[in-house]
């Protein structure tokens, strides 16, 4: 499964992504389990954010949801926070 998470806006407005290839990794089914967690969470269009807040598209498996500060669930905002810290 290949996880992507793009994330636009902030004060600056700098784009960052990253994305996770989890195909052998022994936790895959964890990043699985919280990759489908956070799709089913998602909108199919960008939402209205706050000023200054981050914007979020995450794409798994060719599958694309957005979401937005400050209403992030749970589970978005581990995804989103371990893919951008792990993935390259």
């Amino acid at each position: 499964m290949r996880i992507e998470v793009s994330r636009t806006g902030g004060f600056a407005g700098i784009e960052r992504r990253a994305g996770v290839d989890t195909t052998g990794r022994p936790d895959a089914a964890e990043w699985h389990t919280l990759a489908e967690r956070a799709l089913s969470d998602g909108r199919g269009s960008p939402p209205m954010g706050v000023p200054d807040g981050f914007s979020y598209r995450i794409t798994v498996d060719g599958r694309s949801v957005y979401c937005a500060d400050p209403a992030l669930t749970d589970d978005q905002r581990t995804l989103i926070r371990r893919v951008l810290k792990e993935g390259a």
